[in-house]
């Protein structure tokens, strides 16, 4: 995905290396990723209930993993390659500097994300594909519990206290 503003080029990328590549790549789901479902069903499981894949405001193309709009909570789970992880991100040999760009661009369209939600009034969450669900679940919770004391708001969808 590319930021708002910037049309999509696809002649801008260059051909896969191979075809293992091609079909890699072609099968990178961009939601319902196996780390979200994961988070999903625990948080479930708790009681929590909210909304999946959601496009935050009107005029971002910014779609948040999970979210609670009555809280203004946001709730990306971003995977190591793609959001630029520090323990675990590669590089491709291949077209290596087409893939920095491509990369480092995707690092800078997050921190921009995170300062355009904050300047509009919503808690940004990141978590790593890498982290354990468990502890993510426990401080998604932590958070619900926390903005709802601060904003004195139960929001429409239950999570246990």
């Amino acid at each position: 995905m590319v930021s708002a503003g910037v049309p999509h080029r696809p002649s801008d990328r260059p051909a896969a290396s191979s075809e293992t590549v091609r079909s890699r790549m072609s099968r990178q789901r961009n939601k319902d990723t196996a780390p979200e479902v994961q988070v999903r069903k625990i948080l479930h499981a708790r009681g929590a209930r909210f909304r999946t894949d959601v496009k935050l405001e009107s005029d971002l193309r910014t779609r948040a993993d999970l979210a609670w709009r009555g809280l203004r909570l946001a709730v990306f789970i971003d995977g190591c390659f793609w959001h630029g992880c520090p323990e675990h991100a590669t590089r491709p040999a291949s077209n290596a500097e087409w893939w920095a760009e491509k990369l480092d661009a995707n690092v800078a369209r997050d921190r921009r994300t995170d300062a355009l939600l904050a300047d509009r009034g919503w808690t940004v969450r990141r978590y790593w594909e890498h982290e354990d669900p468990e502890r993510v679940a426990d401080d998604i919770l932590a958070t619900l519990r926390r903005l709802r004391r601060c904003t004195g708001r139960a929001d429409r969808s239950h999570t246990p206290r």
